[in-house]
């Protein structure tokens, strides 16, 4: 072999080499694109940052879009793993069987209770039940008890209650606990006359209308009727409260079944659907309007269309007598007023406040009060001179009204002020002096009800609910805690509290006597209250 031969094949060996190194793939891996990921929680971060310092006038808005950030951050970082990270396919898929993992292990291991008032989720382990029934001995079966609190809100419909003489130091004489025990799921309240109480539960398909002796927590009677309403966010159960007229019982369940029942048996008398009879919708959080006994009439509001809104019946025989308004229910119930000389029922409808005469159901007045769906549940209640406070929640408000007569016989309601200071969701405010103490979407709060003005704003309870007791009023907290306080407008005064139930706690507290009842979605208690000495 020449010379020439052997450098054509090592520049042919060369080339081919060149060729062969030029056609390998590229061995060093790409490196992992973190920066879309850092992007996602840092705009995350910022956006609740400025969800939490430019608030909203509404918790539940807050609360929502803070949780709605979270859930499209961690979306998005899922997106970011399967298609945008780089990582190796083995890396991205034991990624995801991780995530997968996490959800599965968090559905075994809890549940979701509902939510609280803000909206905000409740989660409980699953093996976590109810508590065993506890009774002290501490009350005399054989005792009388005095006064009643016969319907939903007590004896007038106010949350207020008088005759009663409440001991302001609870640290001396803290209350005591008489029993304590599981209930049947339910924001229906207790209506009490004598030594027996009588509240609406859920149990599996059935609604249940339960008759319990007061001083034991004993069962006597009990009511069942198949039906069942479940909301994952607004609960299980009925929502209206019993109400109680000399020996009948009437109450309302979720899916609009009305019954009369025997006070002493638990017997139907008489009983049919609302909804189906009166041509209206089932409410998106289910019928939570209470009955009203005026006179010879038990009125209800229905929400039916052409002039079946509010309906009243005999209170014997369940007769229709009237009916008036058009305006579909909302979740408050009625009330009955003597405003500006006429006798009248105000219901707090979908869109507007309405006054009807009490004699025929027709519309004596109508205020437009539209939260864009967004739930009207307290009741509202009249002020001097002929005047009407109502307030809603979700950034809504409150307003002072001025009804007054009209030439062709009618009223007109006209807004004397407005304020944000005042949103009641859940809560029954109360008026004492001049000034309104409620929740204000949670908090505490004073309203000078001439001005609309804030005298003070103290104390997140949440969504719970109050009971005026003479100069003291009783606060149940939406955690189970019960504070009694001085209402002043010169600042907010706690005497006392105690830990009353466990857990969620929206269904309003019935007071007889020294004895106050309470309940929520899953247990029922009552205390004695320590009373004034004579």
């Amino acid at each position: 072999m020449n010379c020439s031969e052997v450098r054509f094949r090592e520049a042919t060996n060369s080339e081919i080499t060149h060729t062969n190194l030029r056609s390998m793939p590229d061995s060093k891996p790409k490196s992992t694109r973190w920066w879309p990921l850092i992007v996602i929680w840092a705009v995350a971060i910022v956006a609740w940052i400025y969800i939490l310092i430019a608030g909203d006038p509404t918790r539940q808005m807050v609360v929502m879009r803070f949780i709605g950030t979270g859930i499209v951050a961690s979306m998005l970082s899922l997106m970011w793993l399967l298609a945008l990270s780089r990582l190796p396919w083995k890396a991205r898929l034991k990624g995801l069987g991780a995530a997968v993992l996490v959800l599965v292990l968090m559905a075994g291991l809890f549940r979701m209770e509902g939510v609280s008032g803000d909206l905000i989720p409740i989660v409980k382990f699953r093996w976590s039940g109810s508590a065993d029934k506890v009774a002290t001995g501490l009350a005399d079966e054989s005792e009388i008890v005095q006064g009643s609190y016969p319907q939903f809100l007590g004896p007038n419909r106010d949350t207020t209650v008088t005759g009663v003489s409440l001991n302001r130091d609870w640290d001396s004489h803290p209350p005591e606990l008489i029993w304590k025990q599981p209930i049947g799921e339910a924001w229906s309240a207790f209506a009490i006359v004598g030594n027996r109480a009588v509240t609406q539960e859920q149990d599996g398909d059935e609604e249940l209308v339960v008759c319990y002796e007061l001083l034991t927590g004993n069962r006597i009677w009990e009511h069942r009727y198949a039906a069942r309403y479940d909301n994952p966010l607004g609960g299980i159960g009925p929502r209206a409260t019993p109400t109680i007229e000399e020996d009948r019982v009437y109450t309302l369940g979720a899916l609009g079944d009305f019954v009369c029942l025997d006070f002493e048996t638990g017997e139907k008398r008489w009983g049919f659907n609302v909804l189906d009879k009166h041509g209206a919708s089932l409410p998106d959080w289910g019928v939570a309007g209470s009955p009203l006994i005026y006179e010879d009439l038990v009125i209800l509001s229905v929400g039916g269309r052409n002039g079946h809104s509010l309906v009243a019946y005999d209170k014997l025989s369940g007769d229709y007598v009237w009916s008036g308004g058009s305006d579909k229910v909302h979740w408050s119930s009625p009330v009955f007023f003597e405003i500006a000389g006429k006798k009248q029922v105000l219901i707090f409808n979908h869109k507007s406040m309405v006054g009807h005469d009490v004699k025929d159901g027709s519309i004596l007045w109508e205020y437009e009060w539209d939260t864009d769906g967004m739930p009207h549940v307290a009741v509202p209640i009249l002020a001097p001179e002929d005047r009407i406070l109502l307030s809603s929640g979700y950034g809504k408000g409150a307003e002072l009204l001025q009804i007054s007569n009209s030439d062709d016989g009618k009223q007109s309601a006209e807004r004397i002020w407005r304020t944000l200071h005042l949103k009641a969701k859940f809560n029954n405010y109360v008026l004492k002096d001049g000034f309104v103490y409620g929740l204000d979407d949670g908090m505490l709060t004073c309203i000078d009800v001439e001005k609309g003005r804030r005298s003070w704003k103290k104390g997140r309870y949440g969504h719970g609910q109050n009971i005026l007791v003479e100069d003291l009023m009783i606060l149940t907290a939406e955690n189970g805690e019960v504070l009694l306080l001085e209402p002043v407008p010169e600042e907010p005064r706690v005497l006392g509290s105690f830990q009353g139930l466990e857990g969620k706690s929206w269904n309003p507290p019935a007071l007889v006597g020294e004895y106050l009842l309470l309940r929520n979605h899953l247990e029922a208690a009552l205390y004695r209250l320590p009373l004034l000495e004579n």
